[in-house]
């Protein structure tokens, strides 16, 4: 199991891969690798059975419960410890303060963020896609938190290169934020490259969250790591998660 490096004692983080760990095979190519969701029409015991093995193997490091959401594309977030949800939540960030609970985020070209602070006493994990970074998934997660974030992780999402926006997009952001530098004009008219990192890591400094890691990789162009709904929309997820220990 990889996590990520250069956090605090006692806080984990890491994000799956399509190779992880499988054994049945899905019935359409596309959804082939360590997919998480269960939203995207492969078999419901496949998934279960991804998310089992993923439970076991983070059991060796104190993790008793993995809480998933219904994620919306919103800026709701909640803050979950002990209470037991049936059906799971509908927003898209979690927060916790418990240790051995990993909060859970599924992505596929969106991106995942982790926050947590410099004590190791509360994490937090978001699904930013553009919507939700632009209407304030960042700020309402932080001000849904008991600890001001020390540091953040950005993991694997679409990268700039990869990601073409329409004129809309920029004026949305850019109305909002100062993020002008975040947008660079592609060869097609009225369309624009955006960079999410970028946009995320201007955010986060609003907020004092100097130390920022991740930010490496690219979800569209390495295939052989990651899912991308953009390379092809009928495909899996992969899984951002984090915890106290």
């Amino acid at each position: 199991m990889h996590f990520v490096q250069g956090l605090p004692k006692g806080i984990y983080v890491g994000q799956t891969k399509v190779l992880y760990s499988t054994t049945v095979k899905a019935d359409q190519p596309s959804l082939d690798g360590f997919n998480l969701a269960l939203h995207v029409g492969d078999m419901p015991a496949r998934v279960h059975a991804h998310r089992m093995a993923l439970l076991r193997d983070l059991n060796a490091y104190g993790v008793y419960k993995l809480s998933w959401l219904n994620q919306t594309h919103s800026t709701t977030c909640y803050c979950i410890n002990d209470a037991v949800y049936f059906q799971p939540l509908s927003g898209d960030g979690l927060i916790t303060q418990r240790k051995g609970h990993a909060v859970m985020i599924m992505t596929a070209d969106c991106l995942p963020i982790a926050l947590g602070d410099e004590n190791g006493l509360e994490v937090a994990v978001l699904h930013a896609g553009w919507r939700g970074l632009a209407d304030g998934i960042i700020e309402k997660t932080i001000e849904n938190m008991s600890n001001p974030p020390t540091w953040a992780w950005l993991g694997a999402c679409i990268n700039q290169p990869c990601f073409e926006v329409g004129a809309e997009v920029k004026t949305i952001f850019c109305e909002r934020y100062a993020v002008e530098f975040a947008f660079q004009h592609s060869n097609t008219e009225g369309k624009y490259f955006a960079d999410l990192y970028a946009i995320a890591r201007f955010i986060l400094t609003q907020f004092q969250v100097q130390r920022v890691l991740g930010a490496d990789a690219c979800t569209y162009a390495q295939p052989q790591d990651y899912f991308s709904y953009r390379r092809d929309p009928k495909t899996g997820r992969m899984a951002t998660f984090a915890f106290l220990n």
